[in-house]
């Protein structure tokens, strides 16, 4: 057990403490002054330090046991995709929660698929051991495994974690050996799919609008078009877009202060704590704070890429590069949406917005990374 503890990384567990105390920070002010909102700094907290526990213990735990229970695993995650659909909460216009007795974590199964998925690519792909990926024999069973859970979640619907499916997808595959003919193709489809939508979009605007209206998913559409025609959306439509403009605008270089910042822009803001925790961080901290911020996630994942590179067994490099991929997309989608480089979806900012849910399974993450580490002797792989 010491010999496993003493191969964890010390430089991501020091960034994860220093995410520790932002998030901290950054939740308490954002709360400040609201009602219904106390001591969520606390719980903050408290969430971390459950979150250390999971990191030690799936560090002691061997990955490769785990991986050998796959086809479980990813059996339970379709199970709880479909049991949410009909018995979840329904939250804000999603029916994607779980609340567990007492109130006290509301647990969501499609973060829990995220980590499933990774680690059912990672045997899917390992199996080929570093050869190229045919299009029979491989490429489609992971489209099928990818496609199931990926339409459950839309289903919800929950657009933000449905494309996270997407990404992982794609960003282990890059790594997994593919032909330069299929990516080729994979990416005239992905292309060719964005023009068609956008076309279509456009073509048929007000008879999508009238459709996801009559089906409550009016939100979709306010989103989708806020992004593609912001001169034509109305004002509630852009009032998030604009006001974290504002907030983050207004931080200037150095910020307005810690729990200085103006409440016009950034109490006005929804889920400030939440999904919207980088406009608080921009606002108070402006432009040194934020790029210290990213300065940390850049260290993050330059430390999981290296330890993916000094693996011997290629499923475990699998799947450290389907949480690379994980992390990188909620970064760039949670602050460019802040800043109005991406539309506004529900994705959290890993380890520094409220939430014990995304915390915990972020933090499962991280464990699984240190177990590919600390599981590494040559000799033993099989």
């Amino acid at each position: 057990m010491l010999n496993k503890l003493k191969k964890l990384d010390w430089g991501i567990l020091l960034i994860l403490i220093m995410l520790m105390i932002i998030s901290t920070l950054a939740v308490r002010s954002a709360t400040y002054g609201l009602t219904g909102y106390d001591n969520y700094d606390l719980k903050q907290l408290f969430f971390f330090a459950v979150g250390f526990v999971v990191v030690i213990t799936a560090t002691l735990f061997d990955y490769r046991v785990i991986l050998k229970g796959w086809h479980v695993l990813y059996g339970i995650g379709v199970l709880l995709l479909v049991l949410v659909y009909f018995f979840g909460d329904k939250i804000n216009g999603a029916r994607s929660w779980f609340t567990l007795p007492g109130g006290l974590l509301s647990f969501q199964p499609a973060e829990f698929m995220k980590i499933i998925l990774v680690l059912t690519l990672a045997v899917l792909m390992g199996r080929r051991e570093g050869d190229r990926l045919s299009f029979r024999s491989d490429l489609l069973p992971i489209a099928a495994f990818s496609l199931l859970p990926f339409l459950l979640v839309m289903i919800q619907p929950d657009l933000g974690n449905a494309i996270i499916f997407v990404v992982i997808v794609l960003g282990m595959l890059w790594i997994g050996n593919v032909k330069y003919t299929h990516v080729l193709i994979g990416l005239t489809a992905v292309v060719g799919g964005l023009v068609l939508f956008v076309t279509l979009f456009n073509t048929f605007n007000t008879e999508i609008k009238d459709y996801l209206s009559s089906h409550d998913k009016e939100h979709w559409y306010k989103r989708i078009n806020t992004y593609i025609h912001p001169e034509t959306a109305s004002d509630d439509d852009k009032h998030q877009s604009e006001k974290s403009l504002i907030a983050i605008g207004s931080g200037g270089l150095t910020g307005d202060g810690y729990m200085q910042g103006d409440s016009k822009n950034r109490k006005f803001i929804p889920y400030a704590y939440s999904d919207s925790i980088f406009v608080v961080i921009g606002e108070e901290f402006g432009f040194q704070g934020s790029a210290v911020l990213l300065l940390l996630y850049f260290l993050l994942i330059y430390r999981m890429i290296i330890i993916a590179f000094q693996c011997y067994d290629l499923k475990g490099s699998y799947i450290i590069i389907g949480v690379v991929s994980m992390f990188v997309f909620q970064i760039f989608q949670n602050i460019g949406m802040s800043i109005g480089l991406m539309p506004i979806t529900g994705i959290t900012l890993p380890f520094v917005s409220y939430g014990g849910t995304s915390l915990l399974l972020n933090m499962l993450s991280i464990g699984l990374v240190f177990s590919v580490k600390a599981h590494q002797e040559k000799y033993e792989l099989v």
